[in-house]
């Protein structure tokens, strides 16, 4: 049996289609600025999300790495969610390369409270204080939560108000548009700049692209050369990527499919799942059952080709993207149920 693999939507491979376009792409030199395929991808990109421009990187990683290092100088202070991708999954890479400081705010639930974010901008010219360089938000956020517009919005308000940049980590951006049943310029209308990745659940290979103000970009081009990320014959990727955002118009599927799944794992006893919680393609829950063992629970599912993480937060995760049918849900569920004695 092929794979299952529930362990997030970065596990998608090129569909045959993108395999296709990716062999048959013209290419040319990215650093160059000649390459005719990623040139098509960042201005479809900068269409779609309301920018002037946008630039092609290797990952949803650096695209927010380099858009910190790009808004900020040393020693200032960004504000961001606690919970944040930047602050939990990104290795600590803004004091390393930004070399900022982090002053976070709680974002349990995908969003930052307005009030609390103005709060903390700084406010005073002060020797002691550093200054507030930019402001961060995230959505779909790395939980799964959605955030609302009127949530960004205000949050932009109180950046605008100080004359503060703000950057969307929108690695998920599509996900959440389709959550809202909105348009995704309608979301990024509310950053200066957004960093939206191609390669979860969208199937392509690799990579993220930023969008911005041309100005913004053309200052980006030299950092990402900077940090290592100036490719040469990318538009064998940049194919991947414009078939990609093409395949943004099936996210409702995977949505719909983390409901069903959520259903059915909620009738297994000593199953608990957060059905509340799924907003895009990601079902959180608890298993509460006696004995339970979770090493043995992860091989007994591994040794049926079904791979999934383990605990984080006392939380299991399962994700739903482009490979995951409701027949292959129905077979994770069937082998569950016989594992606890259903």
């Amino acid at each position: 049996m092929e794979k299952i693999d529930l362990r997030s939507d970065t596990v998608t491979h090129p569909t045959e289609k993108m395999r296709r376009l990716m062999a048959e792409a013209p290419v040319g030199d990215d650093v160059y600025g000649d390459d005719e395929t990623v040139i098509s991808l960042e201005r479809k990109t900068a269409e779609l999300l309301g920018k002037e421009a946008a630039m092609f990187v290797p990952s949803g990683v650096f695209g927010n790495q380099v858009s910190v290092l790009t808004h900020t100088y040393r020693a200032q202070e960004i504000i961001l969610g606690e919970f944040s991708h930047i602050i939990q999954h990104e290795a600590g890479s803004v004091a390393l390369i930004s070399n900022v400081q982090t002053r976070t705010i709680d974002d349990r639930y995908g969003e930052m409270d307005p009030e609390k974010v103005e709060k903390a901008i700084r406010k005073d010219e002060d020797i002691h204080f550093p200054h507030t360089g930019l402001i961060c938000m995230e959505t779909a956020h790395s939980t799964g939560n959605v955030a609302s517009l009127e949530n960004m919005k205000a949050v932009h308000a109180a950046a605008k108000k100080y004359d503060i940049p703000v950057h969307l980590d929108g690695a998920r951006l599509f996900n959440a548009a389709t959550y809202l049943k909105v348009d995704a310029k309608e979301i990024a209308q509310y950053a200066d700049t957004i960093s939206l990745c191609l390669s979860k659940g969208l199937c392509a290979p690799v990579g993220s692209v930023v969008a911005g103000s041309k100005d913004f970009i053309a200052r980006a081009r030299k950092n990402r050369k900077i940090l290592g990320g100036g490719m040469r014959q990318a538009g064998i990727l940049a194919a991947a990527g414009l078939e990609a955002l093409e395949m943004r118009n099936r996210l409702q599927d995977d949505h719909d499919n983390a409901l069903y799944f959520g259903d059915e794992l909620d009738k297994i006893p000593g199953i608990t799942v957060h059905k509340d919680a799924i907003k895009i393609n990601m079902i959180f829950f608890t298993i509460d059952k006696e004995s339970f063992d979770e090493a043995d629970f992860i091989s007994h599912l591994k040794e049926r080709n079904i791979l999934i993480n383990g605990q984080d937060g006392g939380l299991f995760r399962f994700v739903t993207h482009y490979y995951i049918t409701r027949d292959r849900i129905d077979e994770v569920i069937k082998i569950m149920k016989d594992y606890f004695g259903q």
